[in-house]
């Protein structure tokens, strides 16, 4: 068979996408997804042999061009001193992270501690949001190199362990993070999603500088050495745990106690106050917007990323609502509204437009 001759028209380059996913508007906030999930040319030993006329010098496929600007990823951004804005996923239903991700948020947790999915599950969530240009976290049930490695196969641009109660348990996070000799995670970035299935040549080079390492502070123990989670080298944010905070002061029912307050505010300040600052490695702040404490108060105090909902969370209180509404207004004042709704202008348009 000949090779694939340079000048014809059947070459590789007319055949490759250029992404995996569609390409949206660009929004001023959004971001594009990580390297992996958009591949760069094959790998430079492969060369095609197919039949067509012409020259027969094989064609080497050569990885991307250098001088491609890479695309803005979690961590960049918050170089830049952006504050990020996301929610937390818990149904595992890619229909609503895909809308999620045209909303606006700068990221979104796909949550596997709390949420009934495990890895399989939160892949078609992956797969939506990419297609939106929104960054994804994963969070996984527990800290344990088994679940880092399958959770960091998938892609995504960050990850966040929970109950980090010390720097030690810190050092193990990371070190499930990395390959050896630097860590100990098992190794098949030849196939795995990470690497566009092997097809990214430069992921090796760029996974560490590119993943974003989250340790969730969520007791007692862990706010009282938070400084020393916060200084450990490859920690890139620390996400607050007001919930299991509370709890594990015993105010499980009272997050907004006094107490609790205090202690969240002394955590803040302590890592806000790491001597290295988060653009030279120090950690970022991140944590949840709760009913006493908003997204707004928590981005004054200097969290650099703020999670303002959760899915599960937003269609309870629009179901609850919508019931609430119908049975409120008294089966009468129902009817007469239906009456006058009748031929008018907005009807069924005002119905399907909320």
């Amino acid at each position: 068979m000949a090779t694939v001759a340079n000048n014809s028209s059947s070459s590789l380059s007319t055949l490759r996408k250029t992404a995996l996913y569609p390409t949206l508007s660009p929004r001023p906030h959004s971001i594009q997804p990580p390297l992996p999930f958009f591949p760069s040319p094959p790998i430079t030993h492969l060369s095609l042999n197919l039949k067509c006329s012409g020259p027969t010098t094989p064609i080497r496929i050569k990885s991307s061009s250098s001088s491609a600007a890479a695309p803005e990823t979690l961590k960049s951004r918050l170089r830049n001193g952006q504050t990020l804005y996301g929610i937390f996923l818990l149904s595992f239903s890619p229909t609503l992270a895909e809308i999620a991700g045209l909303s606006g948020y700068d990221f979104a947790v796909v949550d596997m501690e709390h949420g009934p999915g495990g890895i399989s599950d939160a892949l078609p969530c992956l797969h939506a949001l990419a297609a939106t240009n929104t960054a994804t976290i994963l969070r996984i049930p527990e800290s344990s190199a088994t679940w880092a490695k399958k959770a960091l196969d998938l892609g995504p641009q960050g990850i966040m362990f929970p109950m980090i109660d010390g720097p030690k348990a810190a050092q193990k996070a990371v070190s499930y993070c990395r390959f050896p000799p630097s860590g100990v995670r098992g190794s098949a970035h030849t196939v795995v999603r990470a690497s566009g299935y092997g097809i990214d040549e430069g992921y090796l080079s760029n996974y560490e500088e590119e993943l974003l390492i989250m340790c969730q502070v969520e007791c007692g123990e862990g706010v009282k050495r938070i400084k020393e989670i916060a200084a450990v080298d490859g920690v890139d944010c620390i996400q607050m745990g007001p919930l299991d905070l509370s709890a594990s002061l015993g105010y499980l029912w009272d997050p907004g106690h006094k107490k609790v307050k205090e202690v969240m505010r002394a955590a803040e300040k302590a890592v806000l106050a790491e001597s290295k600052p988060p653009e030279e490695g120090g950690a970022y702040l991140a944590g949840f917007a709760m009913p006493h404490d908003s997204g707004l108060d928590l981005k004054s105090r200097g969290y650099h990323m703020v999670s303002g909902a959760v899915d599960v969370g937003l269609f309870r209180n629009a179901a609850v609502e919508d019931v609430e509404r119908f049975w409120s207004t008294g089966v009468e004042e129902a009817d007469k509204s239906s009456e006058e709704g009748e031929g008018g202008e907005n009807g069924d348009e005002k119905y399907w437009s909320e």
